[in-house]
């Protein structure tokens, strides 16, 4: 049996299966920084991490190019391990993995981390997971024009409990380690995206009886081809964060602020990635393979904002939520999206150049942002949502905050937002108590559980 064959059946194989429940067997012995304090659970995690090594070591022949990573990944164990358990460091093994250096579709990797994750464990457990890459021939030549080296597209074949949760990301950052790298890559999940996305949109048409056209129906028939769309979106969404008129810290990082700032920050590349796929749609030289994938990256783009993000989580500074939001009521006031007799409707050929239209409110936003003062910046980023979004009645930002906080530190304008400034309207109220059991149960899902 050659390699690429038995990778086939990696995620059934005993070595993964082993390797998996000594990882879910060590993980309730850690605490939150990912350590073992207690020594009476030493035994327990020496045995354990053995069991690791050994299925890293079983394992290796499967992925030949990440052999300096496995090798290292087993060293950072056995060095955690002679460390007496405290605060897990996989710098070496972090700094040896380079799945960005290996974008071939359908390329495996096994990642062995003590991290946290993103919407899913905020503790830093060890984790493993077994992806591949979603790689297609139409984003290589992408790619070439929308370049992001640092990008890496995979779908589960398994993982542990931190990822039996909504985390649909790989990211270094994550990781346990004695200091920062410099990053070379970012991993995420398009299946997962592409699952919740089909399920959620599939009842949303239903409950507001929306008339799908025929390509967006079968997006939502089809997993790979959805998978691929989600693709086609996240490459050009994440190369967007630095690129364009920016404020000086488009990422917002090491700031605090008003969530809606986020909001438009997450919205403008999103809207960015819509621009994109509707010029390669117009365009007479796009291949008909990547136009047909651009125009359904229209409505992933469309349906996922309008219909999960608004309802997914709570209203606690939900950034992506408001942006959803927004995005929904921008297209009611355009007249092109229209709530009449109980039905939602569309107007499709129109829809392009209105959603254009709020990506170009945006980038003005910003190209006008180097030229202003903090503070006379997150004012103008609050009228823009304010014209398109009614704040709760009792926002001290929609009544005019008073001169004492205005010339204030920036902190106070921060505190003086609501926690839902930009509450659910009724449409979204409504809804929300008839999509409330299908957005839960994308939990966890993976494209192998929705696939058609």
């Amino acid at each position: 049996m050659t390699i690429a064959l038995a990778a086939q059946d990696v995620a059934t194989s005993p070595a993964w299966l082993d390797l998996k429940a000594a990882v879910v067997a060590l993980r309730p012995l850690q605490v939150h920084d990912g350590s073992i304090p207690d020594a009476t659970d030493h035994a327990d995690a020496s045995h354990y991490c053995a069991r690791i090594r050994t299925g890293i070591a079983e394992l290796a022949p499967l992925f030949p190019h990440d052999a300096d990573y496995l090798k290292a990944t087993r060293s950072d164990v056995e060095k955690w391990e002679a460390s007496g358990f405290g605060v897990p460091d996989f710098y070496d093994s972090l700094v040896a993995f380079h799945p960005e250096s290996h974008r071939e579709n359908g390329l495996r990797h096994l990642v062995v981390f003590p991290m946290y994750t993103q919407n899913g464990s905020a503790d830093r457990l060890v984790e493993a997971v077994l992806v591949e890459v979603v790689w297609p021939e139409f984003i290589a030549a992408l790619e070439q024009t929308y370049t992001n080296a640092l990008f890496v597209p995979i779908r589960f074949l398994d993982f542990t409990p931190g990822y039996d949760t909504n985390s649909a990301v790989l990211f270094p950052e994550t990781v346990a380690m004695r200091a920062i790298p410099a990053f070379t890559w970012g991993a995420i999940f398009a299946d997962r995206e592409a699952a919740r996305f089909r399920s959620v949109t599939r009842r949303a048409a239903e409950v507001t009886r929306l008339e799908l056209p025929d390509d967006a129906a079968r997006l939502l028939e089809d997993q790979r081809l959805a998978e691929e769309t989600f693709v086609l979106w996240d490459l050009i969404h994440d190369r967007t964060h630095m690129r364009g008129d920016l404020p000086f810290d488009p990422f917002m990082i090491k700031q605090r602020m008003p969530y809606f700032l986020y909001s438009l920050e997450e919205l403008r590349c999103d809207l960015t990635a819509f621009r994109a796929a509707v010029d390669l749609v117009r365009a007479d030289d796009t291949d008909a393979v990547t136009r047909e994938h651009a125009q359904l990256a229209q409505y992933a783009i469309l349906f996922d904002r309008m219909f999960r993000f608004p309802l997914t989580g709570d209203r606690t500074r939900n950034y992506d939520g408001l942006g959803g939001q927004l995005l929904f009521a921008w297209l009611h006031q355009k007249n092109v999206l229209h709530w009449t007799d109980t039905a939602l409707a569309l107007d499709w050929a129109e829809v392009p150049d209105a959603v254009v239209a709020l990506s170009d409110a945006i980038d003005d936003l910003y190209w006008r942002s180097i030229d202003r003062p903090k503070i006379a910046h997150w004012l103008a980023a609050y009228e823009l949502v304010r014209g398109v979004l009614d704040p709760h009645p009792a926002s001290a930002w929609a009544r005019g905050l008073p001169d004492e906080v205005l010339s204030g530190a920036p902190k106070g304008m921060t505190d003086a937002v609501l926690d839902d400034e930009f509450p659910l309207s009724m449409f979204y109220e409504a809804l929300s108590k008839k999509m409330g059991d299908v957005i839960e149960s994308t939990k966890g899902i993976t494209g192998a559980s929705t696939a058609a």
